[in-house]
């Protein structure tokens, strides 16, 4: 029976260091560290233990890495190095950029779909743009861009992702910051060693088109560039009866990556992202308190927005990347990036029974303009080595970042029968502002011992220290100081299977998730316990994963900025079984499904000081109850066939259980109908689409068909229980593709 040793690195290029390192280039991370140590002191004194630098770990090198995945991932950097999914001990789920491309999938909301256990919040409370729950939890504070935090509130889009990976469980040992739910980790496209070219031109109903490119040039032997570039446009199925008005989509966006030194020990790549999204924004239908179901007195193709609401935004992010091979087994990564997010908006909530008129006075108004820069220093050591007869696996590294907050409402012009906000324009009031300033440091070790043959044990540590000053005048100024472990027992029968036992406990360092707070309280923490188990079948081609997990949350904070109350839930947990299929069947067919089952409950009521400083509870009656928007199951399935060597079909669907909006920490009386418990809830839905390809050389053509059966059904829900968004119906695309 053989096991599944900790895998090496290939052996370095034929050339000596002194070729490879002794040129003015310098190891990034040198730098960093030095800076570093001065402003995070504190953080190591706390944390660092003797000989604790000698306990990294190391980024695993595939000498294939440029073969591109199909529906299976075989990478992931989600635990700090670039390793195999199987053998990270947590459940993993990864989308890979060929099940977005079969499924013509265009923002990350979108390829979000195909992850069990996660359903979509709306936008409410200063929260829009991408907003999910994962295992029944918000991801806000968990969105990263290559292993670096990207908690901006803007809409995401894919064409610059190779893999979107999702790390579920606690992930503040590795990450900084985790709930209970998990880590979404955006990895970007980078420049390949050879050349690979592609444009594509779609179009389809709606008003749908998009034009993207994907250009990869090799400049010389150690130097490449890559970028990539789209620009899409949407209309929808819903309209303003008074004005024809439509929720649209218009997004624009460029990629560069300049890879340097890319055959020697010390490689740095450059990237640049630009996106500009001006949509107008969809708030969605009205719940019927008297039914508790989306309402019905007017049609669901009801839209309350006019010629005039905006989402408008700008997002600019530099990041320069840096790795540095000390040996065979032995790197240090190190990443700076610097980000500036830019977004202002103007939406129309929905009326009930009332329809909307041309002047927008029927409806509410929600307006934001907000900007969020960003400073982050990342440097990640990784080593394998032997030791006391061991093999050990060790990471070990250091952060910083730095927040510059500031949102406020914007400025009528108008009158309140018919309003006139415009982008960017504050409100001279002051009115909504909201703003914060915050320094982080962070410090973690890690280590992975093989200590007897087929069984590895992980545990690992993290400091964190958040010094936080804000613009309210009841607490201007917060300081946490807390730390987050990662633990687990791995079995390795043979180097297809493994089953683990994990637990970890996170803090969450996220200066916003604080902004509502009246009089400091004990920082949000997760804990979750998980027992799974990964298969490789066929050859390596299908993977197979199952896990068992129970996850907590104490302290639970609002994630609606918009509330009176910081604290959501005082402890909630989440019970849950997922299974996952990823791969190739046979050489024509391939399959992507998952399903999650999920019981979350609210354990015990939130309690909070309101604006006198006074302690109030929420009612007793939420306790015990299902928490908001987590259904009781998830199902995703895609899968591919090739009949013929040119022909490819494709089909699967999305299904979700019912999900529930409400406010659990207000202190008025539970949402009733007649006389139970019941509060407002999105129906269960299930979505199918369908796909077929024909490619022949460099040629492809590819129909997509959404929601092939044109079910109604609504598939975000907002925090509060106020609304619900419809999906889309029965759309069609047709995309052309030219590589070369």
């Amino acid at each position: 029976m053989s096991h599944r040793p900790f895998p090496h690195p290939p052996a370095a290029p034929v050339c000596s260091p002194a070729d490879k390192r002794g040129h003015a280039l310098l190891p990034l991370g040198a730098f960093m560290l030095a800076g570093l140590s001065t402003l995070g002191q504190q953080a190591l004194a706390q944390t660092a233990t003797p000989g604790a630098t000698r306990e990294l770990a190391t980024v695993q090198v595939q000498a294939d890495a440029d073969k591109p995945d199909g529906l299976r991932a075989s990478t992931t950097r989600v635990g700090k190095m670039l390793q195999d999914p199987h053998d990270v001990p947590q459940a993993i789920t990864t989308v890979t950029s060929a099940l977005m491309e079969q499924q013509q999938v265009g923002s990350l909301k979108e390829a979000l779909r195909n992850v069990s256990g996660l359903s979509f919040n709306a936008a409410e409370g200063g929260r829009s743009g991408d907003n999910m729950n994962l295992r029944g939890f918000y991801t806000f504070g968990d969105m990263y861009l290559d292993g670096i935090r990207d908690t901006a509130q803007y809409n995401r889009e894919t064409f610059n992702l190779e893999q979107v990976d999702v790390l579920r469980g606690a992930g503040a040992m590795l990450f900084g910051r985790g709930q209970a739910g998990g880590v979404i980790n955006q990895v970007s496209k980078m420049p390949k060693s050879y050349e690979q070219n592609k444009i594509s031109a779609s179009v389809g109903t709606d008003g749908y088109t998009e034009l993207s490119a994907d250009i990869n040039k090799p400049i010389n032997e150690n130097t490449s560039i890559r970028v990539n570039a789209m620009k899409r446009d949407e209309g929808s199925w819903r309209s303003n009866p008074s004005t024809g008005t439509q929720p649209e989509v218009h997004r624009q966006g460029v990629a560069l990556s300049l890879g340097l030194n890319q055959n020697t020990d010390n490689q740095f790549w450059l990237n640049y992202l630009e996106l500009q999204t001006h949509d107008n924004p969809d708030y969605g239908v009205s719940f019927n308190s008297s039914t508790r179901a989306p309402g019905t007195a007017l049609p669901a193709s009801t839209f309350f927005g006019n010629d005039n609401t905006f989402d408008k935004s700008d997002t600019q992010i530099t990041t320069l990347i840096n790795e540095y091979k000390l040996s065979s087994t032995s790197q240090l990564r190190t990443q700076v990036r610097m980000a500036d997010y830019d977004r202002s908006y103007w939406a129309k909530t929905p009326n009930l029974a009332t329809p909307p008129d041309p002047a927008g006075a029927v409806g509410g108004n929600v307006t934001r303009t907000s900007r969020y820069k960003t400073l982050t220093l990342q440097s990640d050591y990784s080593t394998q080595f032997k030791a006391w007869g061991m093999n050990h696996e060790a990471i070990a590294g250091v952060e910083y970042l730095n927040e510059d907050s500031r949102r406020l409402s914007l400025q009528n012009f108008g009158t309140v029968a018919v309003p006139d906000f415009r982008p960017y324009q504050e409100s001279t009031s002051g009115q909504g502002l909201n703003s914060f300033k915050s320094d982080s440091y962070a410090v973690y070790a890690q280590n992975t011992v093989e200590f007897f043959p087929l069984w590895k044990a992980t545990a690992g540590v993290r400091r964190d220290l958040m010094d936080a000053k804000y613009s309210g005048t009841a607490s201007p100024a917060l300081k946490f100081g807390e730390n987050s472990y990662r633990s687990a027992l791995s079995f390795h029968p043979s180097d297809d299977t493994h089953y683990y036992l994990a637990w970890s406990s996170s803090f969450s360092p996220t200066a916003d998730l604080y902004q509502l707070t009246v009089r400091p309280q004990p920082a949000e923490r997760s804990d979750v316990l998980e027992l799974g188990a990964k298969w490789l079948l066929l050859d390596g081609d299908l993977s197979m994963r199952a896990a068992l997990y129970q996850a907590n949350k104490d302290w639970e904070r609002s994630a609606d900025l918009e509330s009176t109350a910081a604290i959501l839930t005082k402890r909630r947990r989440t019970n849950g079984l997922e299974f996952e299929v990823a791969g190739r069947i046979t050489e024509q067919w391939e399959v992507f499904a998952g399903l999650s089952l999920m019981d979350a409950k609210i354990l015990e009521v939130a309690e909070n000081y309101n604006a006198s400083g006074v302690l109030v509870q929420a009612p007793s009656a939420y306790a015990g109850q299902t928490a908001r928007n987590t259904p009781a199951y998830t199902v995703n399935l895609w899968t591919t066939y090739k009949v013929a060597p040119q022909w490819t079909v494709a089909g699967g669907l999305e299904a979700k259980g019912e999900r529930q909006g409400f406010n659990p920490s207000s202190t008025g009386a539970v949402p009733t109908l007649n006389g139970a418990y019941q509060p407002n809830t999105a129906p269960a839905y299930v979505r199918w689409d369908a796909m077929v390809a024909y490619e022949i050389n460099q040629w492809k053509l590819q129909f997509n068909i959404k929601n092939l059966f044109d079910q109604r059904y609504y598939d975000s829900i907002y925090d509060n229980g106020g609304f619900t968004v419809a999906g889309t119906r029965r759309s069609a695309t047709l995309t052309g593709e030219y590589r070369f």
